[in-house]
């Protein structure tokens, strides 16, 4: 069956390669601060992991290439360098698209969230300056306010329930697998869009409803819905 609209009251969007062209400076500083620990993240590695906690990130990789879990400090340690070199960064640029996908979300009276397992406080404050209007600190979902992240359902799941709506009247915007499967897992309806360079079967495959490839594609497929 063809997604629609139709009886959804919310919308929750991923934040990075969804709402910001912030994936290639991921990359980047994912892979600066592993190779300084003596660990290996290729921008691969970024992508298919792209959504995880960072502390889940870091223990996958350590467990890979190290054969151990990562100690909670070390955790700390890895991740707190990873932001630095992110923060120095050039400043990523809102994703083409999205203020106009919001305008028309919000124009037909749905609900917006952001649901993102993020943990980079200068972007999450970014966020709300940026879509201001649309979001507030109280309508996303990071890092901070889940104990288990995505691919686990955890972070729709506290969507949902601040949303106060159920899984059939919302929709999930998702540009990475650990993303999707987190969703469907939640029992949302899912749009992938793929932004990044992994194959769309890798997204696909997890159960989204459908595929674009950018946001203004979605901006321009909403036009064509109703609620």
């Amino acid at each position: 069956m063809e997604l629609t609209l139709k009886g959804k009251k919310v919308v929750m969007f991923d934040m990075d390669g969804v709402l910001y062209d912030s994936m290639p400076n991921h990359a980047k500083a994912w892979n600066e601060a592993m190779e300084h620990y003596d660990m290996t993240m290729t921008k691969r590695d970024v992508y298919l992991n792209e959504g995880v906690t960072g502390k889940e990130t870091i223990s996958r990789i350590s467990m890979r290439d190290r054969g151990r879990p990562a100690e909670p400090d070390e955790i700390r340690e890895i991740y707190d360098h990873k932001a630095r070199l992110f923060k120095n960064l050039p400043e990523v640029q809102v994703m083409p698209g999205a203020l106009e996908v919001f305008s028309k979300v919000s124009a037909m009276g749905l609900d917006i969230l952001i649901v993102t397992g993020s943990a980079q406080k200068n972007l999450i404050e970014r966020a709300q300056r940026d879509f201001e209007g649309y979001i507030t600190r109280e309508s996303m979902i990071t890092a901070f306010d889940v104990k288990r992240g995505k691919p686990h359902p955890d972070p729709y799941l506290k969507g949902l329930e601040i949303a106060g709506v159920e899984a059939a009247q919302a929709v999930v915007v998702e540009n990475a697998p650990m993303g999707i499967r987190s969703a469907v897992a939640a029992g949302i309806d899912t749009i992938a869009v793929n932004t990044g360079p992994l194959e769309d079967s890798l997204l696909t495959v997890e159960g989204s409803k459908m595929l674009l490839h950018s946001m203004a594609a979605l901006a321009d497929w909403l036009d064509g819905q109703t609620v």
